[in-house]
């Protein structure tokens, strides 16, 4: 199979040869190498890589991935990191328009007629700025032998792959990982690893997000052995009786390989056995109805997980791998009354929207980033965070989950230019909408968020994304959710602006903005579903005022959830001015980049360097009534 550019153009072409998404799980020789958390199975390649930028994919070096092609005079680039903060691109900050409005005229393939294909839209676009990558690698011994994949944790925005010279995937989807079994081309030294990656495709239309638009292999790049008996996938699904005294341990494994033996074991934080089951190895191995007694219930005050660990030992009984996955007990359901309640008590978020920045290297955050914001949330009495508008670096997940931070999940999704013209309703080519070529891609991003997320207990919320408008699509990706998962609710603001929908999307009625008294009257007037404000109090320049209006609500409306400040942290980037000789932030519009929507990045919290602003002590004050 070849390559083709035209992939770029058709939104029915998003994965090619990429491996079905899993569960987030790591896996592991032994106990010791879990103890350490470093496994043997995984060979990072971050680091420097051989670059070569080019305007456009007329300009693109043509098979710059054959073995014979001499890149030693191309330049080093640091992987993961953004294109753009490597000096090659225009830095650019928009909020709802797309980055080529009022230069270049395009609409989303299908969405004038099922005829308009947009052909070359992307593929021969002027502005589709590209970079080639190129890294040489030997496998580490540990990996020889063995079925490899590769695994890309995030890459804006199109992605061509190559091994060796042979053709190996492509994929779109940012935020989510990408992995491809590189296992018929892999040698034991000298591989090449090749890869392209275009900043626009018709996944751009899908990922019009209020951020700096960025390019890049920007999070970490992993290699994936598996042993000959191997965890493809976990499933848990743990339950709590109706007094709410007793877990139900449930657990589904999907395996590859040889006989053998599994072996799952759960301990509770004392380090006691309290399950202990042995199976034979099968393609598909299950657990179900283990009664755990006097359940230790998980909540934000106190986030209680138990330990699983998975053993995959031969037909002699040697270990071959081993998983560990911490998780709990809770229950999340709407009562008659239509109250959120969390394990029969009613829930109360306290909520912040959260993209991942630093101001040095743009969306390229690091676990130093991740801890200060974690104890952010905990100085200041944020309960909650909606991973706006994309899927997180995975430790962010595994964090929440230790921390007892109640997480809305969001699809990688925003179409906001698509239906909204300067600030008002005009769907005319909307997407996805209802438009059948748009659907499968659409529902492949809420699959991929669901396999890979499942498993964490922080998640309260999935949400099908951000600021979408509605149509049959988005009805199918509510479906998708309640066909795979009935331990969680599924939210979407968007519907609002199409009523028509309202009964077959969201389990809330969810704003943005809403003001406090239209609020009160929502609630006032027998609400059908619970109230929350995924979006409110929106802290740009001196802001946060007022916000004990909407906190007098919980007071007085069961139904009223809360809500998700906008947002936590400030998009801006610290450069060295030559004129004064200082260090500055610098937000949209300070880049030379038109149009823009300037200083509308710097809405957050706190500043892009991670230091409160003033409005964080209303954020205190006022999160502190209802911890």
């Amino acid at each position: 199979m070849q390559a083709d550019l035209k992939w770029l153009d058709d939104p029915q072409t998003f994965r090619v040869n990429q491996l079905p998404a899993h569960s987030d799980h790591q896996w592991y020789l032994d106990y010791a190498e879990a103890g350490q958390q470093s496994s043997s199975f995984t060979q990072s390649l971050d680091g420097q890589w051989r670059f070569a930028f080019a305007k456009d994919p007329q300009n693109r070096i043509k098979e710059f991935y054959a073995p014979d092609y001499d890149v030693s005079q191309w330049d080093l680039i640091k992987v993961p990191s953004m294109i753009e903060l490597n000096g090659y691109a225009q830095n650019q900050y928009t909020n709802i328009w797309y980055p080529w409005a009022g230069k270049i005229y395009r609409r989303p393939a299908y969405a004038l007629s099922p005829d308009d294909l947009q052909a070359g839209s992307f593929s021969q676009g002027t502005d589709n700025t590209n970079g080639s990558y190129v890294k040489h690698f030997d496998l580490n011994e540990s990996l020889r032998g063995k079925k490899v994949r590769v695994r890309f944790e995030g890459v804006e925005r199109a992605m061509y792959v190559w091994l060796n010279g042979h053709f190996i995937g492509y994929a779109e989807d940012s935020f989510t990982p990408s992995e491809f079994d590189l296992t018929p081309y892999l040698k034991d030294t000298d591989n090449i690893l090749a890869v392209r990656v275009y900043k626009h495709s018709t996944a751009s239309y899908l990922e019009d997000q209020d951020m700096f638009r960025f390019s890049g292999i920007f999070r970490s790049v992993k290699l994936l052995g598996q042993p000959k008996l191997h965890l493809e996938d976990l499933d848990l699904k743990p339950r709590v009786t109706d007094d709410f005294k007793t877990g139900i341990f449930n657990v589904d494994l999907k395996l590859q390989g040889q006989d053998g033996q599994v072996l799952i074991k759960v301990f509770d934080a004392q380090g006691n056995l309290i399950v202990d089951e042995s199976k034979a190895a099968a393609d598909r191995v299950v657990v179900h109805d283990i009664k755990v007694k006097d359940a230790h219930l998980w909540d934000n005050h106190h986030p209680y997980l138990y330990q699983l660990f998975v053993e995959l030992r031969d037909q002699g009984g040697q270990l071959l791998e081993v998983v560990p996955y911490r998780f709990g007990f809770r229950r999340v359901e709407i009562n008659a009354d239509h109250v959120v309640l969390l394990n029969g008590q009613r829930l109360i978020i306290n909520g912040v929207n959260r993209h991942e920045w630093n101001c040095r290297t743009g969306r390229c955050v690091t676990m130093a980033d991740m801890k200060q914001d974690m104890a952010t949330f905990k100085e200041n009495n944020i309960n909650a965070v909606r991973t706006c508008h994309y899927s997180d670096q995975i430790p962010w997940y595994y964090m929440c989950d230790q921390e007892g931070i109640y997480m809305m999940a969001e699809n990688n999704l925003e179409t906001h230019a698509t239906w909204q013209k300067m600030g008002q309703d005009e769907p005319s080519f909307n997407v996805p909408g209802s438009i059948p070529q748009w659907r499968e891609v659409v529902v492949d991003r809420a699959r991929t968020n669901y396999e890979t997320f499942k498993n964490h207990t922080a998640i309260l919320f999935w949400s099908l994304g951000n600021e979408s408008y509605a149509g049959d699509n988005l009805v199918a990706m509510q479906e998708f959710y309640k066909d795979h998962d009935d331990s969680r609710l599924v939210h979407y603001e968007g519907v609002v602006h199409t009523p028509a929908y309202r009964d077959r999307i969201s389990d809330f009625e969810s704003w943005m903005y809403l003001p406090p008294k239209k609020v009160e009257e929502y609630l006032q007037n027998n609400p059908d579903k619970p109230f929350i404000e995924c979006e409110y109090m929106h802290d740009m320049g001196n802001s946060d005022g007022g916000m004990g209006s909407y906190i007098k609500l919980i007071d007085k409306y069961p139904q009223y959830v809360g809500g998700f400040i906008w947002d936590f942290i400030d998009q801006a980037l610290l450069v060295h001015d030559e004129i004064s000789g200082q260090d500055v932030m610098r937000y949209g519009g300070d880049f030379d980049d038109r149009h823009s929507d300037n200083e509308f990045s710097g809405d957050g919290l706190m500043f892009a360097d991670r230091t409160p602003k003033p409005a964080m002590q209303e954020v205190r004050c006022y999160y502190g009534l209802h911890k």
